[in-house]
């Protein structure tokens, strides 16, 4: 037996690396504290508090953060209309950090010197943890067992862990036969490894049940309307930064709160097949990878979001405030949540939103978020200086020095 080395929080999942990680970590001579974050995920929290002791956790945190995940960490994505290389929109990104910060928190409560993880060593996951780790804690040690040459030579594969688990009893949801990972979050569900770390493999090739847990697909037609004030979805008169309105223009059903709100569109818009992407990106650690996500609330708010900024944010401001999405979405990806610039740049988006208050309708259809129409009261269209029909205040004859003007070079 090990000698004792102190006591560790683990970031807790209850699938196959985390399971094998507590066991490992028990032999190596460390108190375990398992932590589980309840983010939104489809899981039996109960059965895995008992896991994980039966695998000899000295205690078990289950923590329901999605709130927090939703109005600190989603809310703010949307006001910037974050998407990482135009199509990705960040849901593990996002809630790596939220996750981590509670992680910390145990570990401070708990008086432990350790916290670890099951990220990967070629992965973005590694980067976020422990970047918000050191940002909240900078004293905190951190055991990474997949970059320890003790860990992953003993471990070389998916299927060496299993060995393991077999070996010491742990139970565990993945299989020989299906060796890929899914990891769900109120914002997203993504899939990647196994045979989905061939960038040719197409979506009939797949085995059933791949990429098929929250989009469904129906095909009629759902309308919606979504309240915005200052960027983020409202019911006035609702304090600012926690008010929201959704409302069914169907059956009349209206939602309010962020995560009531947030877990209706992702019920709804996933009937309807929106948010699904099947794409490949660039990992922060320089390599490419293949990812599968499952978007739908974040879908639908973010191209409602985008509409009632176009109506209401003067042109040069938002042309600035593009920029700011663009490097915003970088750092969070990169897993830059709590640095300096972001808080900057998080700061001058959420300024940027004052002026974004209005009323989008939209319609989801087969996959697709169509914009019906918006209203905003401070909605800078004039509809009579845009008309063809009504001169206004415009001088047409004043076009000709513009245009003149810009031929010059």
């Amino acid at each position: 037996m090990a000698q004792p080395k102190g006591t560790v929080v683990l970031a807790y999942s209850g699938g196959l690396d985390t399971s094998c990680i507590l066991v490992w970590l028990k032999e190596q001579g460390y108190d375990v504290i398992a932590y589980l974050a309840n983010i939104g995920q489809k899981e039996d929290f109960e059965a895995a508090r008992k896991k994980a002791l039966a695998l000899g956790a000295k205690k078990v945190y289950i923590e329901d953060i999605s709130r927090d995940f939703v109005e600190e960490f989603i809310w703010p994505a949307v006001q910037a209309n974050a998407i990482y290389e135009d199509r990705y929109l960040l849901g593990t990104a996002l809630a790596r950090p939220c996750i981590a910060r509670k992680l910390v928190e145990i570990a401070r409560r708990e008086e432990a010197q350790y916290v670890a993880h099951g990220a990967t060593g070629k992965g973005n996951d590694q980067v976020r943890f422990e970047l918000t780790c050191y940002a909240l804690c900078s004293n905190i040690k951190i055991i990474a067992p997949w970059r320890l040459p003790e860990f992953y030579q003993r471990f070389p594969g998916r299927r060496e862990l299993m060995d393991y688990a077999k070996k010491h009893g742990i139970p565990v949801p993945v299989t020989p036969q299906k060796p890929w990972s899914m990891d769900e979050n109120l914002m997203h569900i993504s899939y990647e490894a196994g045979i989905l770390e061939n960038p040719k493999v197409i979506d009939h090739s797949r085995p059933a049940g791949v990429g098929s847990h929250r989009v469904e697909g129906v095909s009629c037609i759902c309308s919606l309307i979504g309240n915005f004030t200052a960027g983020r979805p409202c019911r006035p008169p609702w304090p600012l930064r926690f008010s929201h309105h959704v409302t069914n223009t169907g059956d009349g059903t209206t939602h309010y709160s962020a995560l009531e709100l947030f877990v209706y569109l992702n019920d709804i818009a996933g009937k309807h097949g929106v948010g699904r992407i099947d794409i490949v990106e660039n990992r922060f650690i320089g390599m490419k990878s293949r990812g599968i996500y499952e978007t739908p609330a974040g879908t639908i708010l973010y191209h409602a979001h985008l509409d009632i900024e176009a109506c209401t944010m003067d042109r040069e401001v938002r042309k600035i405030k593009q920029g700011l999405a663009l490097k915003f979405s970088e750092l969070v990806y990169n897993g830059f949540w709590h640095s300096p610039e972001c808080e900057f740049v998080r700061h001058c988006i959420e300024h940027s939103q004052e002026v974004v208050a209005g009323t989008v309708r939209l319609s989801i259809f087969k996959g697709q978020v169509y914009i019906l129409g918006r209203e905003s009261p401070r909605s800078l269209y004039n509809e009579e200086l845009v008309s063809m029909d009504v001169q206004g205040d415009y001088e047409p004859a004043d076009a000709t020095g513009f245009i003149n003007i810009n031929a010059l070079r």
